[in-house]
């Protein structure tokens, strides 16, 4: 005599347990796209990686220079800067397109490395150092090329991230 209700169909079984793990699957991976996208540690990076872009950008708009087209870069020194350092160049402008028109130099500058040194997301401020390779084309002789470490404290405007200081950074030994 056979059993009512008491023989279960394998296929459905497996495709019930199948459902149930897929779901399982689904929900977890949701659930862990939710964290990660909403992580304070994944927008600190961003905003550091942001910061560096801008500050090697501006590191690099800083060494280069063409007496050939001394106003426009000028004008990209100027966009790349806020505060104290802006004012300064917007000062100095005049003086500094006589200087250059005169000495009839070319300038260029490679990123070679950079790195954020420090962030304070909240600030609104950071701090860049950036290796770069600099060279300098004069009217009569061969290119100059130098490398330097640059340090750029950055300051975050309307406009994103811009140079408000910058400096060359120590180098070798400097314990007393």
């Amino acid at each position: 005599m056979a059993r009512v209700g008491t023989t279960r169909d394998p296929l459905l079984v497996a495709a019930v347990a199948l459902t149930v793990a897929a779901a399982g699957a689904a929900g977890w991976g949701g659930l862990s796209w939710y964290e990660a996208a909403h992580d304070d540690s994944a927008a600190y990076a961003q905003v550091r990686d942001d910061a560096l872009a801008a500050g090697e950008q501006a590191v690099q708009n800083m060494n280069t220079l063409d007496h050939r087209k001394v106003e426009e870069g000028l004008d990209s020194w100027e966009d790349s800067t806020t505060g104290d350092l802006r004012r300064q160049l917007v000062e100095g402008r005049d003086a500094f397109v006589k200087q250059i028109e005169s000495a009839k130099t070319v300038s260029s500058a490679t990123v070679l490395s950079g790195a954020v040194t420090e962030l304070d997301d909240r600030a609104g401020r950071a701090a860049v150092m950036v290796a770069l390779r600099v060279t300098v084309t004069a009217p009569k002789g061969e290119p100059a090329v130098k490398e330097s470490r640059m340090l750029g404290q950055l300051t975050r405007t309307s406009g994103g991230w811009k140079l408000s200081a910058l400096g060359q950074a120590p180098v070798g030994n400097t314990a007393g």
